[in-house]
């Protein structure tokens, strides 16, 4: 072989390496590894669950949108969509998401099993996934929420100390949440794990879809089945289920209602806390929750590591040691309210002592 035909093989060979090495890269992205350094502007998609609970419209959207472009530019794109707690409406975003080749993806899943494909859809496609909220299946690539069990603990408690004495006088009412919601079960686990063998359970409902009218209905069923004489407290997962409880219980006739429990710390539930309806809720607080989301998607999609942002794991049906961010809830009873109000994630004495609640606001010293 003369010189001018090895130099020509050589070129060849070169060539054909260099085309070899492009393709495994593209391969690597294609199948969801990890992607190159992105420094200029981002596309971040943002999927809630539903809008229902004022929380996600009112603090979690807007709390994240603000992170991610701080921390990313204000040139930076937020592509947000809600499913209003259509499992099948979310997949159908997450595709969107998928042929827009958004950068990153936050979801707070509807239904955290069925999501998985998904999420699998998304991965093949270079796009990591950011659960929030919920824990969400398939290869997620971070997660954050509040401690979940920790919130369900913090209504036992706070169930047992107000009802006192009255805790061996009656039965309790148990209203969880949606059996799609991994959430729940924590939820559930956390308050049994405090309300086992101290108080009687007479009914236990995992209410569809969270919805307050169900809860209503539920409700009503206990109350017809126990008799309203019997029931000294209810648990309820959440605020929206309490607003049908207390609906419920008001229509029965209870001349002073029972302790009710919720988690969100929704403005109308304040309100109800004021006005001796409700008894407490769960503040979680937001900011922190948001801001960790955000800092998680722009870490992967800028192709970052996000260990110095996520301290711990945790473990889905699915996956093992997903990268965590996890929250400290409070619990909010009024003598705590004073001490929120106006902070970012809360609402301000306006919203909450309108002229209806003013002789409220007042007594609890909220002026």
């Amino acid at each position: 072989m003369n010189t001018r035909i090895r130099r020509a093989a050589v070129v060849v060979a070169a060539v054909s390496m260099a085309a070899g090495l492009a393709a495994c890269g593209s391969a690597k992205q294609a199948g969801g590894g990890d992607k190159k350094e992105k420094k200029g502007s981002l596309t971040i998609g943002l999927l809630l669950p539903e809008n229902q609970t004022a929380r996600y419209e009112r603090f979690d959207k807007p709390l994240i949108e603000k992170k991610i472009k701080e921390l990313a530019g204000t040139r930076t794109t937020v592509l947000y969509e809600n499913a209003k707690q259509d499992a099948s409406v979310q997949q159908q975003q997450v595709d969107t998401m998928v042929t827009k080749k958004v950068d990153a993806l936050i979801v707070d899943a509807v239904d955290a099993k069925s999501i998985a494909s998904s999420v699998k859809k998304a991965n093949a496609n270079g796009i990591p996934v950011v659960a929030y909220d919920r824990l969400a299946e398939g290869p997620i690539k971070a997660y954050t929420s509040v401690d979940n069990e920790r919130v369900g603990k913090i209504q036992g408690e706070s169930l047992l100390k107000e009802l006192g004495d009255n805790a061996a006088k009656g039965d309790i009412v148990m209203m969880n949440g949606s059996v799609t919601d991994p959430n729940a079960k924590m939820y559930k686990d956390g308050a049994h794990s405090v309300l086992d063998g101290k108080v009687t359970i007479g009914k236990e409902y995992d209410t569809k879809e969270w919805k307050p009218e169900n809860a209503n209905e539920n409700m009503k069923g206990a109350i017809s089945s126990l008799g309203k004489d019997r029931i000294v407290g209810v648990y309820s997962a959440n605020d929206g289920m309490a607003g049908g409880i207390i609906t419920a219980l008001k229509s029965a006739g209870f001349t002073k209602l029972p302790p009710v429990t919720g988690q969100d710390a929704e403005l109308s539930a304040v309100q109800r806390i004021l006005s001796d309806e409700q008894f407490m809720s769960v503040y979680k607080p937001y900011k922190p929750e948001a801001d960790a989301a955000a800092e998680l998607a722009v870490a992967l999609a800028q192709g970052e590591k996000t260990d110095g942002i996520a301290k711990s794991t945790v473990d889905s049906g699915s996956e093992k040691k997903i990268p965590s961010v996890i929250v400290t809830p409070f619990a909010l009873t009024k003598p705590d309210i004073a001490q929120y109000v106006g902070k970012e994630g809360f609402f301000t004495l306006d919203e909450i002592c309108t002229a209806k609640y003013k002789a409220q606001c007042d007594k609890a010293g909220l002026k």
